[in-house]
Order: C-alpha cells, then structure tokens, then sequence
C-alpha cells in the first residue's frame, strides 16, 4: 500500500512546480520581465544594505551578533535598507530632472542646431554618393525638418503606443523594486504550511541562480568594455577616425552592459550616432565592430555564464537562440536565468 504522507507531500512539491512554472510563463507572456528582475534587484540589495547596516551598528555599539539584546533591538537597518532601496529611483530621477533643465529650457534652439547639423551631414552625403543615390537624399534644413514632420505624422499613433508601454515597463519595474525590497525585510512567520515552504524553496534557487547572473553578468560587461575601449581608443585613432567624448561612451559601455543585450543595442546605437558625427565611414566601421561584438555577446554570455551556473556552452546557446524566438529580446534575456533556475531544481531533486 502506498504511504498517504508520501503521496500527499509528492503532490505539494508538484502543485509548488506547477504555480512557479505557470507564473513564470505568465511573466513572459505579459511582458513583466523588467518587473520580475527590479523584485530580484530589490532584494537581494535590501539584504545587502542590511547585511552592511548591520555590521556598521553592532561595531559601533560594540553588539555581538549572538547578543539576544541584539535580536529583541528594533530592526532600525531593516527599514533604512528598504528606504533607500525604494526611494533611490525617485532620487535619481529628480537629480536627472534638475540637470536636465537647462536642457528642456534650450530645447527649440538645440533643435535648430541638430537640425542644421543633419542638413549638414546629408550635404556631406549628398556629395560624396553617386548622384543617382544622392538624389533622393534633402537638400537643406527645411526638407529636413519635412521629412521629419512627415514620418512623426505618420508614425504618431505607433509612438505613442510604444511610449506607453515604456512608462508601463517602468512601472511595473518600479513596483517590482519595492516588492522586493519588502520580500527582504518581512518578518518570518514561526511556521509554514506545506505548500508555503515548497514555494519558498523554489523562490530561494530562483535567487541563488539569479544572483549567479548578475555576478557573470558584470564579467560580460567588463569585457564588452575592453574590447570597445581598445577599438575607440586606438583602433580607431590608428585609421585617423578618433570619436569625441571617448571616455564616456566607454563608461557607458560598462553601465549598459549591466543590463543583458538590451544594454548592449543601447550603447551600439549611441556609438555609431557619434560615429556618424565624424564622418558616414566612422559609424559604418563602428556599426561593423558592434555588430560583431552583438554576435558573438552570445559565445561571450554562453561560456561566462556557464562556467558560474555549471552550465555547458552549447546547451545554453540553443536555450537562447529558442527563447528569443519564442519570445523575442525578452526571451533573449530571460532564457540565462530561467535556464540557470531550471538546472538548480534538477539537481537539487537529483535528477541531472
């Protein structure tokens, strides 16, 4: 006769299997991808300022940790870690706001600037192509301002739906961050109930192998930015085509790279807009080196990534090139961590 215990524990371990996966799927397929990685972000920083709040307090206050004055001490680093976690976006987003004024305030003239200057390029261009193709390019600032009116009209409706579900992204982002930063300073309850604890066990290798991530994830970024600091620093210089403002598009090289391939299209379009400043060649060579870079962010994401998840390179590879597929960029950056998570629970039933 089979034990009822036994079967009923085998079915909370798959109803907890069953609601981790369900919810995963309906992340992706809503979009909430940015959300679930700000409640990833959220925490684990709450739990390190709080780790470092904590040692900083007990030094101070000479507090053992094994205390139990400590323990029954009200959780002061607690809400400090949360409060800084939660309010750090609205800081930021003021500071930007506040540099950003004079900005707003010389809007229609630097309009005009980058009007002229556009009109400037394309006379460039214009010059330098054969006239069949040069031909259809504007001949001055006015045609330009044109035919950027004409595509705006045309691509309004287009614009504002993406513009909404930019400010949808970072709400959800937003909100995620302050769920996690909660999650992180909750108070245990005493006891779990069965499907409680099944559920907890798997949000935990969820965290462990998205922590594994982020730590690869600053490697990739490291070593993005050394192959684009050698190319603009002297790659570039050496064929007489040296980019203005090189030391801050290589920080925002690093910056963006934090952020997994999105960061990457990012500072990519960036550097060949610069590129296109100095001359139409420079951001074609540009474009060439960042687009090699892009393709091969998947060999670089692959063995860094699997070498911190004991994961090999080619299985990795295909949940990639699957996932972006099935889901597009999103897929592209969720496929590590869900892949990663997926390899902890196999292992922790002993079954890889």
């Amino acid at each position: 006769m089979s034990d009822p215990t036994a079967a009923s524990s085998r079915s909370v371990v798959t109803a907890s299997y069953l609601l981790i996966a369900a919810a995963l799927l309906l992340i992706m397929w809503q979009g909430l991808l940015p959300g679930l990685l700000c409640v990833c972000i959220g925490f684990l920083g709450t739990r390190w300022l709080v780790r470092a709040l904590d040692v900083g307090l007990r030094r101070r206050e000479k507090v053992s940790a094994n205390d139990p004055t400590w323990s029954a001490a009200p959780p002061l680093p607690r809400v400090v870690a949360a409060t800084l976690v939660m309010l750090a976006p609205i800081g930021l987003l003021i500071l930007g706001f506040s540099e950003a004024r004079e900005f707003v305030l010389n809007a229609p003239e630097q309009y005009k600037e980058l009007l002229d200057y556009i009109a400037r390029t394309v006379l460039e261009l214009r010059l330098k192509l054969p006239p069949d193709i040069g031909a259809y390019l504007p001949e001055g600032s006015a045609e330009v301002q044109r035919v950027v009116a004409g595509y705006l009209r045309g691509q309004a409706g287009s614009l504002a739906l993406t513009g909404r579900a930019w400010l949808g992204g970072l709400l959800f982002a937003y909100v995620g961050l302050i769920v996690g930063a909660l999650a992180a300073v909750a108070i245990r309850p005493p006891a779990r109930r069965p499907l409680a604890r099944e559920l907890r066990a798997r949000i935990v290798l969820f965290g462990e192998a998205f922590g594994q991530i982020v730590a690869a994830q600053f490697w990739i970024a490291a070593f993005n930015t050394f192959l684009t600091a050698i190319f603009l620093l002297f790659l570039l210089p050496m064929w007489q085509m040296e980019l203005p403002y090189t030391p801050a598009l290589i920080t925002l090289t690093f910056v963006a790279g934090l952020v997994p391939i999105v960061g990457n299209l990012i500072c990519n379009a960036v550097i060949t807009l610069v590129g296109l400043s100095v001359s139409p060649i420079t951001a074609l060579a540009c474009l060439a080196f960042l687009v090699l870079i892009h393709k091969a962010e998947y060999l670089i994401n692959a063995k860094v990534v699997g070498s911190r998840t004991q994961m090999a390179v080619w299985e990795l590879l295909a949940v990639m090139f699957v996932a972006e597929a099935v889901f597009g960029p999103a897929g592209l950056v969720a496929a590590p961590l869900f892949y990663a998570y997926l390899k902890k629970e196999l292992k922790a039933a002993a079954l890889v």
